[in-house]
């Protein structure tokens, strides 16, 4: 019963990062395509376009990757790290009422990393879990 309960808390924590982070995403990839030039932040200092290509892959692609358990602990990396980076360099000057929605998903990603992505996932359904 214990395994079972892991399981399907893994699976509500998968669906539940993954599709937020989706949220967030999905106007990133519009904004990608609009009309004009693009503003976006550059933390890194790779330019605007490439940070924001970099945003793209790790808030669409790796969040459908977590949401289908496919490749959870990789598809974490760029996540965590987008979250480190939106958290502590794009609002390091703001209060930590701003920081704060970045930092939690960025620790969940983190927790994702170190648990996988469960039975309930492509990965197991490969055997690769």
């Amino acid at each position: 019963m214990e395994k079972i309960t892991k399981d399907i808390g893994i699976l509500i924590l998968r669906l539940s990062a993954g599709g937020l982070m989706l949220v967030h995403g999905l106007p990133k990839l519009m904004k990608f395509f609009a009309d004009g030039p693009i503003q976006f932040a550059d933390p890194l200092g790779v330019g605007v376009t490439f940070s924001l290509i970099l945003a793209i892959f790790s808030e669409v692609v790796c969040a459908i990757f977590i949401l289908l358990g496919l490749k959870t602990k990789l598809a974490s990396i760029p996540l965590a790290i987008t979250m480190f980076v939106a958290a502590f360099m794009v609002h390091a000057n703001d209060p930590w009422k701003v920081k704060e929605k970045a930092v939690f998903y960025m620790l969940v990603y983190i927790a994702l990393f170190f648990t996988g992505s469960g039975k309930y996932s492509v990965d197991n359904s490969l055997g690769k879990s």
